[in-house]
């Protein structure tokens, strides 16, 4: 029996596999890097050892060091998680060959399926040649062979990009993964996104524990996620159930693990025309761990999939059927990131992550820590169950817009008028083009944004007029005070009220520092009202205040480019130089910071005036990387 479990991960996993644990009576231990020491995973954690440094190359991938902590705080058994050394066959054999138990797939398995390339090729599927592709083909994926995430993944709609394309998705992915293979498969344009959850027992038992769909997607990466895939037909159902426990299988899998499949309406593959047909499952990848969206799947079946992985890795037995699903499950997951701004994720202090009861939180946060640079920008995940897909889907919109999430932008309301989007709560609608299609008009200010400034205003109003003692002598001309686009103009009255001037029809009920209440259009509604120095929170409303006097020093040249997220430069394009001349949306440098790399382009066609950037440097939010002076610039006339 496993008495102790190191987990070789960090944040939200860390502490879901930590919670089963302490339900099964073993203890835990945590490993950390500087960047995590005061972190919720080591705090919760019975134990803990560190890993000196930040960056995820010197720690959470060191599988040498992760085995000497394991080693040194007494643990019998590691738990990967998913991310860092989850799929790394070599990983595993250490941990097996110091006499640890692996909760996890045998390393062979894992080798198996490591590279999408050779798991196609062992499931029959074969390997389409780059070279092969002609225009007729377009679009295509170029896609890393190892590691997943997005991560060195590519869409070619144009022949003449694939090869500078593969040429970038390499390098991202030797990066990200230490293995520069990258393949071509055919694009299929909003298809389905669903995957199979498979469970294994050393006995020989394999579950196709039901499906999931995911294909709500930003940069290839999963946003919104349900159990069971709603709307599939029974025929296709068998066909991903047996093409999933065929792939386990084959080889000689145990444990916890994924089958992904792209479904598409329209068939198609490289070299042949568009034709209609009935829905296919394209065969993707099997992820040899446990995914992020594991909740759902065991919300619906009433299952533990952890619990059943150390039990597994105890040499128990699966019963011979799975438990049948009950009602439906969605997962949305809350990114500290700016959807609206490119995706760019966000990084500082998280003052409040506090949700409503009644619902699942999975998180590595708790109010007041420090959400930073060097890691993925997922703050928690959120499901809800309920007995039907459109209970739940409502529930879990209405307890987001109600959580008090204060720190950083987030991708909150996005993920509230997503699940509130009709194409969402059709089923028959769902695809992974889905944010393609609609992101402008889903970025857009919530309702009531508004009224949520007044709100703002006076309430800080009402703080100052406490601090002060109240209003000596009333003054005779407007207030302003601006949030964003938002100008609010009130005046103070004799009553220690107030009366707003813009925008129109607003009646002012009460106002405190921390609450008010407005009348609009013969409706009552309260703000609450929370300020973190310029941002302040109001209600489900981010709102930042515009300074009255600009700071000259922030004024910069036309032209200058900044970067749009703390993080380290890791690329500049082949060439550039100081003086030379670049074209209109030409890449000029990569940044990458919370897992994700952002591409920093030309504004226009002109002249580089000035390089700041340089492989290795780290940069903050706003720091000016390069400077192109464009033509309208160079020649006036």
């Amino acid at each position: 029996m496993i008495s102790t479990v190191l987990v070789a991960n960090r944040g939200e996993i860390a502490c879901r596999v930590f919670r089963t644990c302490r339900e099964l009576g073993i203890e835990t231990v945590a490993v950390y890097s500087d960047a995590d020491a005061g972190a919720l995973h080591v705090r919760e954690a019975d134990a803990a050892v560190r890993l000196p440094g930040a960056a995820p190359s010197e720690t959470y991938l060191r599988g040498d060091l992760v085995v000497k902590a394991a080693l040194a705080a007494g643990a019998d058994a590691v738990h990967p998680g998913y991310g860092f050394l989850s799929e790394n066959a070599e990983f595993a054999r250490a941990v097996l060959d110091a006499g640890l138990v692996w909760i996890g797939p045998p390393p062979e398995a894992i080798e198996a399926m490591a590279s999408k390339t050779r798991a196609k090729e062992l499931l029959g599927i074969a390997p389409l040649a780059a070279a092969d592709v002609t225009e007729a083909d377009l679009p295509v994926l170029v896609k890393a062979a190892a590691g997943g995430g997005g991560r060195g993944m590519r869409i070619v709609r144009e022949l003449a990009s694939l090869e500078p394309e593969m040429a970038a998705a390499s390098a991202e992915a030797a990066s990200a993964f230490g293995d520069g293979e990258v393949f071509v498969e055919p694009y299929v344009e909003n298809g389905r996104h669903v995957e199979v959850q498979v469970l294994a027992d050393v006995h020989g038992t394999v579950w196709a524990l039901g499906t999931r769909d995911c294909s709500l997607q930003r940069r290839h990466q999963k946003v919104i996620e349900e159990c069971p895939a709603p709307g599939l037909a029974p025929s296709l159902l068998a066909e991903l159930y047996d093409r999933s426990v065929a792939a386990a299988k084959a080889v000689g899998y145990v444990g916890a693990g994924t089958v992904e499949f792209l479904v598409a309406d329209v068939p198609r593959t490289l070299g042949s025309a568009r034709a209609g047909g009935t829905p296919k499952a394209h065969f993707l990848e099997m992820n040899t761990r446990l995914q992020v969206e594991h909740p759902v799947t065991e919300e619906v079946h009433g299952v533990d999939l952890v619990g059943l992985q150390i039990a597994v890795a105890e040499g128990g037995s699966l019963p011979s059927e799975p438990p049948a699903a009950q009602g439906h499950a969605i997962e949305a997951r809350l990114y500290a990131e700016d959807p609206a701004a490119g995706w760019t994720p966000q990084a500082g202090t998280l003052h409040a992550l506090d949700f409503p009861p009644g619902l699942r939180v999975d998180t590595g946060y708790a109010s007041g820590d420090v959400i930073g640079v060097h890691y993925d920008a997922m703050l928690a995940k959120v499901v809800v169950h309920a007995p039907t897909r459109a209970e739940a889907v409502r529930k879990l919109a209405h307890t987001l817009a109600a959580a008090r999430i204060h720190g950083t932008v987030t991708n909150r309301d996005l993920l509230v008028a997503s699940l509130r989007h009709p194409e969402f709560q059709d089923p028959a609608r769902l695809d992974t083009g889905f944010y393609e299609r609609n992101l402008d008009a889903l970025t857009q200010a919530p309702p009531g944004e508004a009224y949520a400034a007044v709100a703002a205003a006076l309430a800080d109003a009402a703080a100052r007029q406490g601090r002060f003692g109240g209003w000596r002598n009333l003054v005779s001309q407007d207030q302003v005070t601006a949030y964003g686009d938002h100008e609010v103009r009130y005046r103070p009255t004799r009553d220690g009220s107030y009366t707003v001037a813009a925008p129109e029809g607003v009646r002012v009920v009460s106002a405190d520092p921390d609450r008010v209440r407005l009348e609009v259009d013969g409706v009552v509604r309260g703000f609450e009202v929370a300020r973190h120095g310029d941002v302040v929170h109001v209600g489900p409303h981010r709102l930042t205040a515009r300074p009255r006097f600009p700071d000259p020093t922030e004024q910069r040249e036309p032209g200058s480019l900044l970067a749009p997220m703390p993080g380290t430069v890791v690329r500049v394009a082949d060439g550039l130089a100081v003086g030379g001349r670049v074209a209109a949306g030409q890449p000029l440098l990569w940044l990458e910071a919370m897992k994700m790399e952002h591409r920093v382009v030309a504004p226009a066609s002109g002249t580089l005036t000035a390089l700041h950037a340089a492989p290795g440097r780290q940069v903050e939010v706003g720091a000016l990387l390069a400077v192109v002076q464009t033509e309208a610039q160079e020649d006036p006339a």
